[in-house]
């Protein structure tokens, strides 16, 4: 699995990253903490700023995948709700598409314990925009197949926000972008998707065959549209 997502999932767009290190400060002599890092989808990206970059993964698979993809940083094994560094050890902490998993109001206190204090938070999600024609077919064959998991689309982690005093209000910027992609480079990305993951061999290919339908009579490569949205929470 940690394989696929590293070959299938998308990059973030660089405006967005240049957002993200302006707003984090991120320059030589500071420290950042990439949390439920994965595969170091958006590690490797922080690394230009200059700043030092810890990432923090739970899952060893990725962890792996993460040392071959950005071995220049220090890759530690550890949850949101308990990362192995400090008190007041990062001067930044940033989570790509993985706030949603966390146990919000224990990791809001774990993310406070090891930022300093005027050190700021950013949750980065590549979110499908459901209002393109594509993603919101694409969304109707996934509804059954995702049942209760969490969706960057869904926010139940914005209350405990709204309830920590060791926070200021998240800012939130968005940046619209498009990648091109095959019908097979689609079925790779889907096929990423954890609930797509943990279906059966025999309904998993059901989907995939349907995604590769939906697209099969569009001219390659066509654009697949993301929407980054990032969130930017500076501690109190």
């Amino acid at each position: 699995m940690a394989e696929l997502y590293e070959r299938a999932r998308p990059s973030y767009p660089a405006e967005a990253v240049a957002w993200v290190v302006s707003e984090l400060g991120l320059a030589p002599g500071r420290v950042v903490v990439d949390l439920a890092a994965g595969t170091g989808k958006l590690t490797r990206l922080l690394v230009p700023s200059g700043a030092t970059v810890v990432a923090v993964e739970p899952l060893a698979e990725m962890l792996s995948q993460l040392r071959l993809a950005v071995p220049e940083v220090e890759a530690l094994e550890g949850t949101a709700e308990a990362m192995p560094v400090a008190d007041g050890f990062a001067d930044a902490v940033t989570v790509g598409q993985g706030f949603h998993w966390f146990d919000a109001e224990p990791a809001l206190v774990e993310i406070a314990r090891v930022l300093r204090p005027g050190g700021a938070l950013a949750l980065v999600w590549n979110v499908r925009d459901l209002d393109d024609e594509l993603h919101a077919r694409l969304n109707a064959l996934l509804a059954e197949a995702r049942g209760a998991t969490p969706s960057g689309h869904e926010q139940p982690w914005r209350a405990a926000f709204a309830g920590s005093t060791a926070f200021a209000p998240l800012e939130l910027r968005s940046f619209p972008w498009a990648e091109p992609y095959t019908a097979a480079q689609l079925s790779d990305r889907i096929a990423s998707i954890s609930f797509v993951a943990r279906l059966s061999d025999d309904e998993r290919q059901a989907l995939l065959t349907r995604v590769r339908e939906l697209v099969a009579a569009l001219p390659e490569p066509f654009p697949f549209r993301y929407r980054t949205d990032v969130y930017v929470a500076r501690r109190a």
